[in-house]
C-alpha cells in the first residue's frame, strides 16, 4: 500500500502554430490554409502599395494645396462678406437703430405717459368712485327689497313640493304593488317552468355536439400532423442534416481562412510598403534634400549674413535716423503751430479770465497736515 501521493501527469503539450484553448484543426484547414494565403498576398499586396501611395499623395496634397487654399477662401470670405457686413452693423444699422430708438421714444412713449398721468388716470378715479356709488346703491336694494321678497318666495316653494310628494310617494306606491301582482309574479312563474327547463335542453344539445366537433378536429388535425411530418419535415430535416450542414462547415472554414488570410496578406503588404516608402524616401534625401540642405548652410547662409551686414543693417540705421528726424520735425511744427495758435487767440480775444478761488474743505497744498504739526484748534502752536 503506497502511502505517497502520486504526482498529477502532466497533460500533452499543444501542437505548435496553435493556441492552446483552440479546438484542434482538420487536414482539410491546413490543405486550404496555405494556398489561400499565397494567392491572397500575391492579389493584396499590389492593392496595399497603391492604397499606401494614394494616402501618402492625398497628405501631400492637402498639405500642400488644399489647406492653403482652404486659408485664401476663408480670408477672402471675411473680407467680401463679414467685414463689410461687421462695419455695415457697426457704422450704420447700430446708429441708425439708436435714432429710430430715441425718436420712436420722444414721439410714442413719452405722449404717452403724459396721456395716462394727465388724462386716463383722473378719469379712472372718477369712474371708480362712481361704480363705488352704483355698488352701495346696489346692495342697500339687495339687503332692504330683495331678500325679504326671495325668503317668501321660498317658504311658498317649500310647502308646495310638500304637497306634491305626498300625493307622488302615494301614486307611486299604488303603482309599485299593480306592477308587482300583475307582471312580476306571471313573469317569474313563466321563467321558472317553461323558459329555464327549455334552456338547459339546448345547453346540453350544445355540448354534445360542441364534444363530437373536438374528437372529429382532433383526429383530422393528428391524421394531417403525420402526414405533414412524413412529407416535408423529414425531408427536410435530413437534407439539413446531411447536406447543407456539412456544405454551410466547409464553406465557414474557407471563408474564416480567406478572412485571415486576407488581414495576414494585409499586414505583410504594408511592411513591405513601408519598407519600399522608406527606400524611396532615403533616395529621394541623398539625391534632393542634402544637397539642397548643404547648398543653403554653405552658400546662401553666409552670402544671407553678408547681405544683412553690410546692407540692410545700414539701410535700417538710415531709415531710422531719418525717421526720428522727421518727427523731430512734426514735432517742432506742431509746437510752433500751437504757440501761432495761441497768440492769436490772445491777440483777438484778449487774455482769459483768471479762475476765482473755491473754498475748499481740505487745506492747500502750502497747508498740507504734517505729523509735526496740526491744524485742529486744541493742539495748534
Amino acid at each position: 500500500m503506497d502511502l505517497q501521493k502520486q504526482p498529477a501527469a502532466p497533460s500533452p503539450a499543444p501542437p505548435a502554430g496553435r493556441p492552446s484553448g483552440q479546438a484542434p484543426e482538420g487536414c482539410l484547414v491546413v490543405a486550404i490554409r496555405l494556398p489561400v494565403r499565397i494567392v491572397v498576398l500575391v492579389l493584396v499586396v499590389p492593392v496595399r502599395m497603391a492604397w499606401d501611395a494614394l494616402v501618402v499623395g492625398g497628405r501631400l496634397l492637402r498639405d500642400t494645396v488644399l489647406r492653403p487654399f482652404g486659408r485664401a477662401l476663408l480670408w477672402l470670405g471675411k473680407a467680401l462678406f463679414v467685414w463689410p457686413l461687421i462695419g455695415l452693423w457697426r457704422y450704420v444699422v447700430t446708429p441708425v437703430g439708436r435714432a429710430l430708438a430715441w425718436l420712436g421714444h420722444m414721439l410714442l412713449v413719452v405722449p404717452a405717459i403724459w396721456l395716462y398721468r394727465g388724462l386716463l388716470t383722473p378719469v379712472g378715479h372718477g369712474l371708480m368712485w362712481l361704480a363705488r356709488g352704483v355698488g352701495a346703491g346696489a346692495e342697500r336694494v339687495y339687503a332692504r327689497v330683495l331678500t325679504p321678497v326671495g325668503h317668501a318666495v321660498l317658504r311658498l316653494l317649500r310647502g308646495i313640493g310638500a304637497v306634491a310628494a305626498a300625493v307622488c310617494s302615494g301614486l307611486y306606491g299604488a303603482g309599485a304593488w299593480l306592477v308587482g301582482y300583475l307582471v312580476v309574479v306571471p313573469a317569474r312563474w313563466l321563467y321558472t317552468w317553461s323558459i329555464a327547463p327549455a334552456g338547459r335542453a339546448l345547453a346540453w344539445c350544445a355540448r354534445g355536439v360542441w364534444r363530437l366537433l373536438e374528437l372529429l378536429a382532433g383526429g383530422i388535425g393528428l391524421v394531417l400532423y403525420w402526414t405533414a411530418r412524413i412529407l416535408l419535415v423529414l425531408p427536410a430535416l435530413a437534407l439539413w442534416r446531411w447536406v447543407l450542414a456539412p456544405a454551410c462547415r466547409v464553406l465557414a472554414v474557407v471563408a474564416r481562412e480567406v478572412g485571415d488570410a486576407l488581414g495576414h496578406a494585409w499586414r505583410i503588404a504594408g511592411r513591405m510598403s513601408l519598407a519600399v516608402g522608406r527606400f524611396l524616401a532615403t533616395v529621394l534625401r541623398w539625391t534632393f534634400v542634402e544637397p539642397v540642405r548643404w547648398a543653403y548652410r554653405t552658400v546662401l547662409t553666409p552670402v544671407g549674413h553678408v547681405v544683412r551686414d553690410a546692407v540692410l543693417r545700414p539701410a535700417a540705421q538710415a531709415a531710422r535716423s531719418v525717421g526720428r528726424a522727421s518727427r523731430q520735425a512734426l514735432a517742432a511744427a506742431r509746437e510752433t503751430a500751437r504757440r501761432t495758435r495761441a497768440d492769436v487767440r490772445r491777440m483777438l480775444f484778449g487774455e482769459p479770465a483768471a479762475r476765482e478761488a473755491v473754498a475748499r474743505r481740505e487745506p492747500s497744498a502750502g497747508e498740507a497736515r504734517t505729523l509735526g504739526s496740526s491744524t485742529t484748534a486744541l493742539t495748534k502752536d
